[in-house]
């Protein structure tokens, strides 16, 4: 988008450049707030929608327009935190954050604060994986505004507290609480090859209706959850046990002989993808601890599923980070 600087000279407004540039870095931030990209996109829009209320001397006043824009973004994704809970208790079933497609993550991101220690940082890569985003969930909105900011995005407290409205210090305990929190939910990472690889044994079996073999990848304890919305047929409640997620798995295929699985990138880690006469109708993000698969989140609500089939997912993953 490019407007002219002045009536029929032609040239383009730096201004506004400087301005939409921002956008991929405020995507990036709303949908780790939030956790779906159709509220990212919603919080962007109107994020700009208040910039161009402004007049230009304001704009002009603004020392650091990317810092306004960021600022406004959370504030906006604070509210809408604060009103989700609500519209998360009059959910169908169980509620998952959006998945995102591989292409629509973005590289992003400030550069770290140097008071934090390196071990509690949060990386890009890891603050939009499915584990991480759920236990976001857990977080009370200052908490999560807190820690994306500041940890995933490197603004200092005193940035955070603008935002949040609250004192430097107390945006600092902010992070602090939440980043307990994630220590506490925290498995070790498998390798990405690793991953893969349980990922694609996990696809096979499934593809040969193997039951024992299933039961194998899958570990003992593990955890499933569907997300339906209520608008497609999914568990109302975890399927809790590695033998019962298998069973659940064979009856699925039994129910729908035309499955098609693919493998695909969800939110930065090896995750399945079922088609269902070429509509793609189910996204799956598995969590591997060790060597064995420890909780997979399933996504049939199609809203959520949009942005898979809007934009398209064409590549594969072959095992390793591209």
């Amino acid at each position: 988008m490019t407007t002219p600087s002045g009536p029929g000279d032609g040239r383009l407004d730096p201004g506004l450049s400087a301005i939409m540039s921002e956008r991929r870095q405020l995507i990036n931030l709303a949908y780790r707030l939030l956790g779906s990209l159709a509220e990212a996109e919603d919080v962007v829009q109107e994020t700009y929608a208040r910039w161009y209320a402004m007049s230009r001397q304001r704009q002009e006043a603004i020392e650091s327009p990317g810092g306004w824009l960021t600022k406004v973004a959370g504030r906006i994704c604070l509210d809408l935190l604060g009103s989700a809970r609500a519209r998360r208790e009059s959910y169908v079933g169980e509620w998952i954050p959006e998945p995102l497609p591989d292409r629509m993550e973005w590289p992003g991101g400030r550069p770290g604060d140097a008071t934090i220690d390196p071990a509690d940082r949060v990386t890009l890569d890891e603050s939009i994986s499915m584990a991480f985003l759920v236990v976001l969930e857990s977080m009370t909105p200052a908490e999560r505004v807190a820690l994306i900011l500041h940890d995933v995005f490197g603004y200092s407290f005193a940035d955070v507290a603008e935002t949040v409205g609250r004192t430097p210090a107390a945006c600092r305990q902010l992070a602090f609480s939440a980043r307990r929190r994630i220590r506490t939910s925290r498995s070790p990472v498998a390798p990405t090859a690793r991953q893969a690889g349980m990922v694609r044994d996990f696809k096979r079996a499934w593809e040969a209706k193997d039951i024992d073999a299933l039961i194998g990848l899958l570990d003992p304890g593990a955890t499933a959850i569907v997300d339906g919305g209520g608008l497609v047929s999914a568990g109302l409640r975890p399927i809790e046990g590695g033998e019962q997620i298998a069973r659940y798995i064979i009856a699925i295929t039994r129910r729908a002989p035309g499955l098609t699985l693919l493998e695909r990138t969800v939110n930065g880690q090896p995750g399945l993808v079922a088609q269902q006469d070429g509509v793609i109708v189910t996204v799956a993000a598995c969590d591997v601890v060790g060597d064995r698969i420890k909780r997979i989140w399933a996504v049939r609500n199609p809203d959520k599923l949009r942005p898979w089939t809007v934009h398209g997912v064409e590549e594969q993953w072959d095992g390793h980070r591209r």
